[in-house]
């Protein structure tokens, strides 16, 4: 049987492991012509916007809007306030993430066809916010020192008040995938306050402690450190960027649905996320291939590596007393505290998930004292991007999320009200945090 060649295979990984900020541009599956998001937005009939904002250390990031949708399976029309949703995507994605597959299974379009008015995050150096008021990405190495505290300490919170402000809305909801989860429990263990701003928010493999992680990530973990004295040696600090280079190698091995090619480059995921070939969308995977990988800093990868080291839910790890001293007043990274986090929180794990795995969760789920719904799939194989680009993902995980959603947004979908008034008894709000409708 033909497969992936090997040498394909090998730049296929190498590329995973790491990208250049210099001539040669490292970009995982990307193929020629590839829309943006905002274009991919506007190809599928939806309206689109597109916002920027600027953090207070002067990051530029790029924000996309599905204002309204086009099924109205509401009773209010698109001028009609809606309730706003942000969406935040996972480690090397961007707002696609939300967007591979038919509109009807993808969770940014339903929400927007379920009344939602819809923000999709793009946090610093991912393609679509690699901007800053002063530094150059491609030439300053300042711009990447940065890892996922300071995405959820400044990305997070600046694109929470932006949302809540052009929304004329106090609150939002929120969904977070992967990152898009680590970065939430981040900002509300630093700011509790933030609690009153978020209605709810569910988590899709939530990601906070890593101690019992599998696979490729694992055994790279115990090498990150060597890895990172080797990539700083190259002037490496940028992880997986855009760019065309590998428009031809795409194209050629990962460009055609249910081909012997298309699994090979399924298989080079497996290792990663978890093994599950038949549950991908293989329509939407050339696509997917060419939104991701969408750029990283260094620094975020390793701080990923650091939990899987420490088994803790900490900040980043200069590297040295000194400097940990100087930046936390104590020797080691703070911790941080999960039973600030207040907002109601849904918890939705797979059972393959090589990245989230369910011992980890059970742990976040003891530590947070607003858990209004853990939901294991049942799907035996679900795994990591299941969640982003499962077949079933919309019946599995975001039917649930949207009927969550509508609860506290007090929306009634048309056709749909006996779903959503089955069980609800495990949805309460948190105490100490007053609301108003």
């Amino acid at each position: 049987m033909k497969t992936i060649g090997s040498k394909s295979l090998l730049l296929l990984l190498l590329a995973a492991l790491v990208g250049s900020s210099s001539a040669v541009k490292f970009n995982w599956f990307r193929t020629q012509h590839t829309p943006t998001v905002p274009e991919l937005i506007s190809e599928n009939g939806y309206p689109v916007e597109i916002h920027t904002v600027v953090t207070i250390d002067g990051y530029i990031l790029e924000m996309h809007r599905i204002p309204h949708g086009i099924m109205n399976i509401t009773s209010a029309s698109s001028s009609t306030h809606r309730p706003p949703v942000l969406l935040h995507h996972g480690l090397f994605s961007s707002s696609a993430d939300f967007l591979m597959n038919d509109p009807q299974k993808a969770l940014g379009y339903m929400l927007a066809d379920a009344g939602y008015d819809v923000w999709l995050a793009n946090c610093r150096g991912n393609q679509y916010s690699r901007g800053h008021m002063t530094l150059n990405p491609d030439e300053e190495a300042e711009f990447w020192k940065f890892s996922w505290d300071q995405i959820a300490i400044y990305d997070l919170a600046t694109e929470i008040e932006y949302v809540l402000a052009v929304s004329e809305s106090a609150r939002l909801s929120y969904v977070g995938y992967s990152m898009g989860t680590t970065v939430f429990f981040a900002l509300l263990s630093e700011i509790p306050e933030y609690a009153v701003k978020v209605k709810v928010m569910a988590a899709m493999a939530p990601v906070a402690f890593m101690a019992h992680i599998e696979g490729l990530v694992k055994v790279l973990s115990h090498f990150s450190k060597e890895i990172d004295f080797f990539l700083n040696l190259m002037g490496v600090h940028e992880m997986l960027p855009g760019g065309p280079d590998w428009d031809e190698l795409v194209l050629k091995e990962c460009g055609e649905p249910y081909s012997s090619r298309m699994k090979g480059c399924i298989g080079t995921l497996t290792p990663i996320v978890g093994g599950d070939l038949d549950e991908f969308q293989q329509e939407y995977l050339p696509e997917a291939f060419a939104q991701t990988p969408a750029g990283a800093s260094k620094s975020t990868l390793l701080h990923y590596a650091q939990l899987v080291l420490s088994k803790k839910f900490r900040k980043f790890d200069y590297g040295s007393f000194s400097q940990n001293l100087e930046h936390y007043g104590q020797l080691t990274p703070t911790e941080y505290d999960l039973t600030k986090v207040r907002t109601p929180i849904a918890l939705f794990v797979g059972l393959n998930d090589y990245l989230a795995d369910r011992r980890d969760v059970d742990k976040l789920n003891s530590l947070l004292p607003n858990v209004i719904r853990y939901k294991f799939l049942n799907y035996p194989r679900y795994n990591h991007l299941d969640f982003i680009w499962g077949k079933h993902a919309a019946e599995l995980v975001y039917v649930d999320i949207i009927g969550l959603f509508n609860k506290y947004n007090h929306i009634n979908i048309k056709g749909q009200q006996q779903f959503f008034e089955e069980d609800v008894s495990y949805l309460k709000y948190p105490y100490n945090v007053s609301f108003h409708h």
